[in-house]
């Protein structure tokens, strides 16, 4: 994938109990190769989140949803972020995905540039196709599973 010339890179903490890829050993490579962390939380009333850029004085909280969250720090707005990593229960070839958030990821990523690559980590291959989408819905890229890396761009374009 071509992640490595990107510097800003937005990632999720994982939900304890709930099966999602762990991403405390991303973080680690991402932070050793000297690249800007974000993380976001979420306003339940407005349904944004906002992003902050992860150091070592960041303080995680949990949510009342169990979501690991910044408790503040330095704000990054959308436009800024080169990437970012999306979490997810299923998607299809055609980057389609379903996930927990709400549509808060729609929202989210629909306020990052068109360029903004869009990378989902999941446990399992694609479905053969989500069909319950709408126009607001923001399509992966790739996805990562543990066997294969799928690059929904062409998938997508062929």
């Amino acid at each position: 994938m071509p992640i490595w010339n990107r510097h800003v890179f937005h990632i999720f903490m994982s939900i304890e109990g709930k099966n999602e890829v762990q991403t405390s050993n991303i973080i680690d490579l991402l932070q050793h190769r000297n690249k800007q962390l974000v993380l976001s939380s979420s306003d339940m009333q407005s349904r944004q989140m906002k992003h902050f850029i992860l150091s070592e004085h960041t303080k995680i909280y949990t949510n009342t949803f169990g979501i690991p969250e910044p408790s503040g720090g330095i704000e990054i707005k959308p436009p800024n972020i080169d990437l970012v990593f999306v979490p997810l229960l299923a998607y299809d070839l055609k980057g389609n995905r379903v996930g927990f958030g709400k549509g808060f990821y729609d929202i989210f990523l629909s306020q990052c540039r068109p360029d903004c690559l869009k990378i989902g980590l999941s446990f399992f291959a694609p479905e053969a196709e989500i069909s319950d989408t709408n126009e607001m819905d923001i399509c992966l890229d790739y996805c990562v599973s543990p066997n294969k890396i799928y690059n929904l761009q062409e998938t997508i374009h062929n």
